[in-house]
């Protein structure tokens, strides 16, 4: 079998074949993706398929295109790229995707190889282990062989729903906005006593860890996975401690995820549990920046006086005690922290450049401190 066993071999067939490059993509092309695309042919196919009229074709073609090609992410050759192909995808859908994301150079070769070796139809659904760089006739032999994988995704500690959506996309796994969707009311567990205020039901209750996720996991299934997850590390020495505490374990997530946002070194962790805990003890605001950050688009170094205005439940400046809900995903370590504080009685803390806290009794020396380290 030849490179293009789809070659039109009559008139009547190039006319045809001819037409359809011309209504199937925007012709957006620049003159270099046409003279790419044209160097997959050869004069013997030419030749079989009324050459002249293919030449003169090939002219309009290259007339016709306009535009710079998007050349799409640089990534790293050796680190798996995965894509996900969802049942109903056509060649062009796959060749935008695989152009974005730099696995090939041109999604008009993509597409039109594909269209020449008859896969269009072909395509199996999966996700699949690719790299930046291959060879399109390589993606096409995978993608209609189905060779696909298993995805191993990291979620790291502080991810909140939006960070997760968005890797899972970026992985190829989900729509990052049908994900947000499932995750808004999902409530898998007693103890998820979200009320309507809560942005996210399943916030700070989706463990971060590795996962390896099936090709075809659905966004439902990876939520179930990341809270039985949760469930699982929520062991029962840490239950017993919330309850010996009167903490729900809704207000230990609420108060760990807070902790695991303020907190860059292990040693701060269980100082701001502290501090938390004396407030709320107080009835003070706890004037989390963490919290306001929740409600940014993208986070900032530091909040402003018009930030801690925000009308919000999640302002902990402007509201006393918890905010609806937690306001990213805890690790362990600062479940652990919020279940055993430090013996301390600060009232303050303040981070400076380099993410290091500094803890104080009442706000005049705050004040100070905030001034030598900001």
């Amino acid at each position: 079998m030849g490179l293009f066993p789809k070659m039109p071999k009559s008139f009547d067939e190039l006319k045809g074949f001819v037409s359809e490059v011309f209504s199937g993509w925007s012709l957006d092309a620049s003159m270099e993706e046409v003279h790419e695309l044209l160097g997959e042919f050869t004069w013997k196919h030419l030749a079989a398929a009324a050459g002249a009229f293919f030449v003169a074709a090939a002219i309009f073609l290259v007339s016709f295109f306009g535009g710079d090609s998007n050349p799409g992410t640089v990534a790293d050759r050796d680190l798996p790229i995965y894509l996900k192909v969802r049942s109903g995808m056509n060649a062009r859908d796959i060749g935008e995707e695989l152009q974005r994301r730099g696995i090939v150079s041109s999604k008009y070769k993509f597409w039109l190889m594909a269209k020449l070796n008859g896969y269009e139809s072909r395509f199996i659904a999966g996700s699949y282990a690719l790299r930046a760089g291959m060879d399109v006739q390589e993606v096409l032999d995978k993608l209609v062989q189905g060779e696909s994988s298993e995805c191993k995704v990291v979620i790291p500690e502080g991810f909140t729903v939006h960070d997760i959506a968005k890797r899972l996309s970026e992985e190829g796994l989900v729509e990052e906005e049908e994900f947000l969707e499932k995750a808004r009311r999902f409530a898998p567990y007693d103890y998820i006593e979200a009320p309507d205020e809560a942005m996210y039901y399943a916030e700070g209750f989706l463990f971060p860890a590795t996962y390896t996720l099936q090709p075809d996991a659905t966004p439902e299934e990876i939520l179930n996975l990341m809270a039985d997850t949760f469930d699982q590390r929520l062991t029962s020495s840490m239950r017993r401690r919330a309850k010996e505490m009167k903490l729900s374990i809704y207000e230990l997530v609420i108060l760990a995820s807070l902790v695991e946002k303020e907190a860059r070194y292990e040693e701060d962790r269980p100082m701001i549990a502290q501090v938390f805990f004396k407030r709320l003890e107080l009835g003070m605001p706890l004037q989390s920046d963490a919290s306001l950050q929740y409600l940014m688009d993208a986070p900032k170094e530091d909040v402003s006086i018009s930030d801690t205005k925000i009308d919000s439940p999640y302002n902990t400046y402007q509201n006393a005690g918890l905010p609806p809900g937690p306001v990213a995903s805890p690790g362990t370590d600062s479940i652990e922290a919020v279940l055993y504080p430090a013996d301390t009685d600060y009232l303050y803390f303040v981070a400076d450049r380099d993410g290091h806290n500094h803890y104080t009794h009442n706000y005049a020396d705050h004040l100070q401190v905030v001034e030598q380290v900001r």
